[in-house]
């Protein structure tokens, strides 16, 4: 078993925090980070971060998207950032990431904002209208714009990583990718993917692995070939 590696992030995406302990205790210590989503709020998703957190000695990325008006998006990371969270995300407009900041001022949870879905492409956003303009492009400019409001880092797709990693105002951040999958794994419900090596190599600081893992016969034995991976020289950063 290859040792544990922070930059790999298992997005627990199952039905409830039973079901996510039975997935973190299967996987053992080949894991040392766990995100918990937004579909696993009402199946105990807080108290299953504060276990694995307080009792496990994991590190938790809480992955809720929030958005709404300053004060409420403060007021809410005020009161999560009391689970002693690692990471928390919000949507990266600049009034969501200034409001999230405040909000987790004396804490060591770092604020990740939200660029553009990875599960979205051009014509999703014309369907939402969101401006012209290539989704790479507009990934870009809102990680920048992100960074500018006090984002400590963004979520964009793999395929943003090297693009968004050569921006000044990227310096110090941290680029967190989901939207990635093990060669020869389905892309699912995601269309701008990368495998583990592939976006680790792109500037990637940590990558987001869900189904490839929870969905597979041994979960344990997905975890190592990712590590494997992500171990390989495939997976150093040019600009290390």
């Amino acid at each position: 078993m290859l040792p544990s590696d922070d930059r790999l992030i298992i997005a627990l995406d199952v039905a409830d925090a039973l079901a996510g302990l039975d997935l973190a205790r299967r996987i053992g210590d080949r894991v040392s980070f766990y995100k918990i989503g937004l579909g696993m709020l009402t199946g105990g998703g807080l108290a299953l971060a504060h276990e694995l957190k307080q009792e496990h000695g994991k590190r938790i990325f809480l992955d809720m998207k929030l958005f709404d008006i300053g004060a409420t998006v403060e007021a809410a990371v005020r009161g999560l950032v009391r689970f002693d969270l690692d990471f928390l995300t919000v949507h990266g407009d600049p009034h969501v990431v200034k409001a999230a900041k405040a909000g987790a001022s004396g804490s060591a949870t770092k604020i990740l904002a939200v660029t553009i879905l990875t599960s979205l492409d051009r014509a999703d956003l014309d369907a939402a209208l969101i401006r012209p303009g290539d989704v790479p492009d507009i990934v870009v400019e809102r990680a920048r714009r992100a960074f500018e409001a006090g984002a400590d880092g963004v979520i964009a797709s793999p395929q943003e990583a090297a693009l968004i990693r050569a921006l000044p105002e990227a310096a110090g951040r941290l680029i967190v990718t989901p939207g990635v999958r093990p060669a020869g794994a389905a892309p699912d419900d995601q269309k701008r993917v990368a495998t583990p090596a592939e976006a680790v190599a792109a500037g990637a600081d940590h990558v987001v692995v869900g189904r490839p893992v929870w969905a597979a016969p041994d979960p344990a034995a997905a975890v190592d070939a990712i590590l494997a991976e992500l171990s390989s020289p495939q997976a150093i950063r040019p600009n290390r």
